[in-house]
């Protein structure tokens, strides 16, 4: 009797401590290492109070030191990995074996490669990429490239990137302003504005012998 007593209470007291537990649907019940389960995260580019954050790692010791750059070697959400090759010249060359991640790209996404090709390129190359932008133009930037000319035309998408990215001759770099991934981009919108290639013309194998013609109506003389 005792022993059924023993359980029976048992039993009471843990309905009362999860009737107790979920009485209020706003409060948890009790959270095991809450730090853990609750941590103080900040956002990377948020505010934070300057009298007790600081980003200068010789105030560190006074405040609490918070760096909101990326981790180093981290990619952010949705971007591209990097460009394989460094600035330098045997690398440009090479930068025409890359390939362009994006086979061809949707109507929508065509259209904003345009947009951002009139904002950060047209300038210059113009609006359809024949090298009269308003800059090209002026006359106080020489050697405006014409991207319809058969040179671009022929230039591999690799070393297209190459020169968004880190410059070439008197156009500078535009990684800060653009993402890599409209880079690519704007590259397959510049295709849509160059003449189509034409196919290369069909030429005989070298070291054969074409077979001679005969005219069917002179008979073989014996």
């Amino acid at each position: 009797m005792k022993r059924i007593t023993y359980i029976t209470a048992i039993l009471v007291a843990g309905v009362a401590i999860s009737v107790a537990s979920c009485d209020s649907k706003r409060e948890p019940g009790k959270v095991y290492m809450p730090d853990m389960a609750y941590s103080r995260a900040y956002e990377s580019y948020a505010a934070h109070d300057s009298a007790l954050f600081t980003m200068d790692p010789n105030d560190k010791g006074a405040k609490i030191f918070y760096n909101s750059m990326p981790a180093a070697g981290t990619i952010k959400r949705g971007e591209l990995f990097p460009f394989p090759l460094a600035k330098d010249t045997n690398n440009y060359k090479i930068a025409g074996t890359v390939k362009n991640p994006f086979d061809s790209l949707s109507k929508a996404d065509l259209t904003e490669a345009g947009r951002l090709f009139n904002i950060n390129c047209a300038i210059c190359h113009g609006e359809k990429a024949t090298g009269n932008g308003p800059l090209g133009t002026s006359g106080k930037i020489g050697a405006i490239a014409n991207l319809t000319l058969d040179q671009y035309v022929n230039m591999p998408d690799g070393q297209m990137f190459y020169s968004i990215t880190y410059g070439k001759n008197d156009m500078g770099s535009y990684a800060s302003q653009l993402t890599r991934a409209q880079r690519w981009s704007i590259i397959k919108y510049v295709r849509t504005l160059q003449p189509k290639k034409e196919a290369a013309a069909a030429t005989p194998a070298t070291g054969t012998a074409s077979p001679a013609k005969t005219d069917s109506a002179t008979a073989k003389k014996g």
